[in-house]
């Protein structure tokens, strides 16, 4: 049995705020890595999966252990991308609202500098940023780390490449007694070489829930689908899921774009994400997806990190991920809060052989996800088609005449009659439009 926040030394103020949000239990990483926080002076490495809480597992020792009578920035957290951090900055916020004279600021990329630059002449005990954003800050002399504290470097190993480069700089701006906290829900070779480089000798390892894949919760499943119908097979997917929400992993943007245009054409209720899109868009798309006014989310890696909703339950991986990372990432945006989900990988036949090793590596078990029929999926795709008349918007030039005279070309017909004949005629429609399909010849 767990032990309640209480006992692991945390402050009446931040009890207070965990109770309205209605946080009662501890993750095991909070379980393990508050209390060294609170009681130690050790650098830290805190491994768990994406979904364990590991923000709080750092985020309320730090807002306890900040001096709010000093008005200098006391800690930093990195970030590899502005989602997370924002979502970092309200749980922060979230988690801090009891605490008098409290003050988090938020420094992403993505978005003008000089407000935050504004920002940060005032007092500041917190800051939450991207690798990028804080360099250009330093070298614009408008964040003072003289006195900083604490470096935390969350999910490492996604921003691993860039902070090989930046990481000196950053620490450059530090006090020589500095306390680095580095969490990742993986420990592939670079981030074991950023650990031995840049953190103390006497380091504390602390790792939780690295069994499975983000928690118990997820089902691991893989469909097998010929090139030609793995857009039908999807939509087929995705209206059996009808009114739940879910992400779906594409490798590249471009993919992001075609399948989100594909999805609304066909009227589902999505939207796409990915790093080429302007930061306001990107915010508008988010905000839409966490207030539920779309269910289904498009995007890349990169750009879904930091989506932290807990009624996410199902993530496709339309593309087969490139890294076992990568995997751990994508499957734990879903089973959130102790909720169950589903992460469905579409594979080709080639490509089948590559889920033993992602069982291997990950200590996971996948089960095949049966592929509807043929004539389910031509069902299915008669019943999009219908959605599609369905909320297709009056075209209002159209002329009263004209209108008038096609009224009267189907005035004598029942609505069961006019149904009949409407899906009559795109079945025929979808026959001559394979029979048309120009058939390439080859010469011998």
């Amino acid at each position: 049995m767990s032990k309640p926040f209480s006992e692991l030394g945390i402050s009446a103020p931040i009890l207070k705020a965990l109770s309205e949000l209605n946080i009662v239990e501890p993750t095991e990483i909070q379980q393990k890595t508050i209390p060294l926080l609170l009681a130690e002076n050790h650098d830290l490495v805190g491994l768990a999966k994406t979904g364990t809480g590991k923000t709080a597992a750092f985020g309320l020792p730090l807002l306890q252990l900040v001096d709010t009578n000093s008005t200098i920035v006391q800690a930093v957290i990195l970030v590899p991308t502005r989602e997370l951090g924002q979502q970092i900055f309200r749980n922060l916020e979230d988690f801090g609202k009891h605490i008098p004279n409290i003050s988090i600021a938020s420094t992403c990329g993505g978005i003008p500098i000089k407000p935050q630059i504004e920002r940060l002449t005032q007092p500041t005990h917190i800051v939450v940023a991207t690798l990028g954003r804080l360099i250009d800050l330093i070298q614009r002399k408008a964040i003072d780390l003289k006195e900083t504290q604490y470096l935390v470097l969350d999910e490492a190993d996604e921003m691993v490449s860039i902070l090989k480069e930046s990481l000196d700089e950053i620490i450059a701006e530090l006090p020589k007694k500095h306390r680095t906290l580095l969490f990742s829900a993986t420990l592939p070779g670079t981030i074991k070489q950023l650990i031995q480089n840049y953190l103390n000798k006497n380091v504390i390892q602390v790792s939780a829930s690295m069994e499975t894949v983000g928690n118990q919760g997820i089902d691991h499943e893989f469909i097998v689908v010929d090139p030609i119908e793995k857009l039908d097979v999807l939509m087929h997917f995705l209206n059996s899921k009808e009114g739940e929400r879910g992400i779906i992993f594409c490798k590249t943007k471009a993919a992001v774009n075609k399948l989100a245009k594909n999805l609304a054409i066909n009227r589902f209720s999505s939207g796409a994400l990915h790093g080429s899109l302007s930061q306001g868009i990107r915010d508008r798309i988010m905000e839409q997806f966490r207030e539920g006014h779309i269910n289904i989310l498009v995007a890349t890696d990169l750009a879904a990190r930091g989506i932290d909703v807990k009624e996410i339950s199902y993530v496709v991986n339309y593309h087969l991920p490139d890294t076992y990372e990568n995997y751990v990432h994508r499957s734990g945006r879903t089973a959130r809060a102790g909720a169950k989900g589903l992460s469905l990988t579409v594979l080709q036949q080639e490509e089948v052989v590559e889920i033993v090793d992602f069982e291997k590596e990950l200590g996971i078990k996948f089960h095949e996800f049966k592929k509807p029929s043929a004539v389910s999926l031509e069902e299915n795709n008669t019943l999009l088609w219908a959605k599609q008349i369905f909320k297709t918007k009056p075209n209002h030039d159209i002329s009263a005449e004209l209108k008038t005279k096609v009224k009267t070309v189907f005035h004598h017909l029942t609505k069961d009659e006019l149904i009949e004949k409407l899906m009559a005629n795109y079945v025929l429609q979808n026959k001559n439009d394979v029979v048309e399909k120009p058939v390439k010849k080859f010469k011998k």
